[in-house]
């Protein structure tokens, strides 16, 4: 196990998934002298193969162009199963499009190539923290389920209903749906859901959130176009109406 340089051991356990053997040595020592235990896949299937292993990673940092399958699909595939471990996806395209597609396809952050390996720090140990708290350290004060609408959430085990339906949410799908939960018609602004739900500070990118807000209504809403349940304040933020707006 490695020790970080204060000598605190850290017991949690990351995957990069990376092809460009260069980028993945440097990240992985770098998280290394953080104290996270690191493992490297090269391509989807070896990334696979690790994440069916008895032994769960805490969290996955995931390149886009890799030599099989593409990291969106990877993530996708991964989500599909029921794997809802945390994914930052890392691409060279920096296109919105591209990054609206990571976060369909599941990832819970998303960043572009060349970036600083602060940030990239920060962003695993607030994926790392929501993961902990996922598991049991933070309940909801608002209650462990809900209903509005055509809808039917038990947050404690992960489960959605929509008509009856079982749907699939992603971890931080659910994180942000059960905050407007315990807030019931306040409005809430981007960067509070930024500091609340992604635990990033000081992070000025909110379009994040936006996307976010797109999911939930296309899970959620009769016509993601005109919301009733998750709506827009102009320049304030958004509120959750669970009786409709």
């Amino acid at each position: 196990m490695t020790v970080p340089p204060n000598g605190t051991k850290n017991t949690q356990r990351l995957l990069i998934v990376e092809d460009e053997a260069h980028l993945a040595a440097g990240l992985k020592l770098n998280l290394e002298l953080e104290g996270y235990e690191v493992d490297v896949a090269q391509n989807a299937k070896e990334a696979g193969e690790r994440l069916l292993q008895v032994r769960a990673y805490d969290a996955v940092v995931l390149d886009v162009m890799l030599p099989d399958v593409d990291g969106f699909e990877l993530c996708r595939r991964l989500r599909e199963s029921g794997n809802f471990v945390p994914v930052i996806m890392l691409t060279a395209r920096a296109a919105a499009e591209d990054r609206v597609a990571g976060l369909e396809a599941g990832a819970d952050d998303y960043m572009v190539k060349p970036f600083e390996l602060g940030e990239l720090l920060a962003r695993v140990r607030s994926a790392l923290r929501r993961r902990r708290w996922e598991r049991g350290h933070q309940k909801p004060s608002g209650g462990a389920s809900l209903a509005f609408g055509r809808a039917r959430v038990e947050f404690d085990s992960h489960e959605v209903w929509i008509d009856g339906a079982p749907a699939k949410l992603t971890q931080l799908e659910l994180d942000l749906l059960r905050y407007f939960a315990e807030h019931p018609g306040r409005v809430i602004s981007r960067q509070e859901l930024l500091e609340r739900v992604w635990k990033l500070r000081n992070y000025s990118y909110t379009r994040t959130v936006d996307n976010f807000i797109s999911r939930l209504r296309r899970h959620f809403e009769d016509d993601p176009s005109e919301p009733s349940y998750f709506l827009s304040v102009r320049g304030a933020g958004y509120k959750f109406v669970p009786s409709g707006g």
